[in-house]
């Protein structure tokens, strides 16, 4: 019963299409003796998720004496991703020719992998992983939308308006990194670095 919920909750969690998911229970502490119930609930403990590694709770719902265990459990959800066909190093260049598609467990970490191949050409690991290693966002480097001393188009956003202007880039612009610019009137200003050659400040 505790299988088929958590393999529910796990569904719930929008799997990738045609995922298979495993579920696999731990067993509980053999040296708890439990009183007798007549319905026990599953939950899911307020710092466990449906996929990974995580736990499972049961509490006695209907019985003389009110009781709850959890028991550890593990929900492998498989599907296609790219992988690395060889070991890269951080600060390698990723493309099409060092990747191949194969099944992963898409609930091994908190962040799912990266399904398009396309988007991951050109892009540089954050740290070294080994083949067969799935691609996840925190495993690649920013990508670098302009040099610092570069022309840049600002975008001032405010409730219901924007306003464009342009200045010089005063650091290099790393997606979704705040950076400093000065405008042509002089003015320096932070914000966001959102594509090439854009910065967002908002007002």
């Amino acid at each position: 019963m505790l299988q088929r919920w958590l393999l529910e909750r796990a569904i719930e969690n929008t799997p990738p299409t045609g995922a298979r998911i495993e579920v696999e229970l731990g067993a509980a502490d053999p040296r708890l003796r439990l009183a007798p119930c007549a319905r026990a609930e599953p939950y899911l403990p307020a710092t466990s998720r449906p996929w990974g590694r995580t736990r499972v709770g049961l509490r006695c719902a209907d019985g003389a004496v009110a009781w709850q265990v959890s028991l550890p459990a593990t929900v492998r959800v498989l599907a296609p991703a790219p992988v690395l066909r060889e070991p890269l190093p951080a600060g390698g260049t990723i493309t099409q020719a060092r990747l191949v598609i194969a099944e992963v467990d898409w609930a091994d970490e908190p962040d799912a992998p990266l399904a398009d191949a396309a988007v991951l050409h050109g892009r540089r690991l954050a740290r070294p992983l080994a083949a067969g290693a799935s691609l996840r966002p925190t495993d690649l480097q920013p990508l670098r939308w302009f040099e610092a001393g570069a022309r840049v188009r600002i975008d001032a956003v405010g409730r219901g308006w924007r306003v464009s202007g342009s200045g010089q880039a005063l650091q290099a612009g790393l997606d979704g990194r705040r950076v400093r610019v000065r405008t042509d009137g002089g003015r320096i200003v932070s914000g966001i670095a959102v594509a090439v050659g854009r910065v967002e400040v908002a007002l």
